[in-house]
C-alpha cells in the first residue's frame, strides 16, 4: 500500500518507522509527504530510526557529514539491535 491513507493507517500499527528525517516535516520530501502523514508518523508510538537527510530550507547543524552508504549501514545495525530487543521484552 502507498499514499496518505496507508501511511496514516499503518503508522500506529508498526514497531519501527525507518526513513529520512524529513518524514516528520509537513510537506517534506519535496511536497510528497502531506501534513497529515507527518503528523501520523510523529504521533506514532513506534520507534523512529531516521537518517539525517533533509532537502530545502532546513539545515541540521552539528552532524558530521557521513556518506549515505555509511549512514544506511549504521541504520541497519540499529534496526537489528531494536528487533533483538523486541524479542526479549
Amino acid at each position: 500500500a502507498s499514499g496518505e491513507n496507508a501511511v496514516i493507517y499503518n503508522a500506529r500499527r508498526v514497531d519501527i518507522i525507518v526513513g529520512p528525517l524529513s518524514i516528520l516535516i509537513p510537506n517534506g520530501m519535496m511536497g510528497e509527504l502531506t501534513p497529515a502523514m507527518a503528523e501520523a508518523i510523529a504521533s506514532s508510538p513506534a520507534r523512529k530510526v531516521l537518517l539525517p537527510l533533509i532537502r530545502g530550507t532546513i539545515e541540521l547543524v552539528g552532524l558530521s557529514p557521513e556518506p549515505l552508504p555509511h549512514l544506511i549501514d549504521a541504520m541497519v545495525e540499529r534496526i537489528k539491535q531494536l528487533y533483538m530487543n523486541l524479542g526479549t521484552s
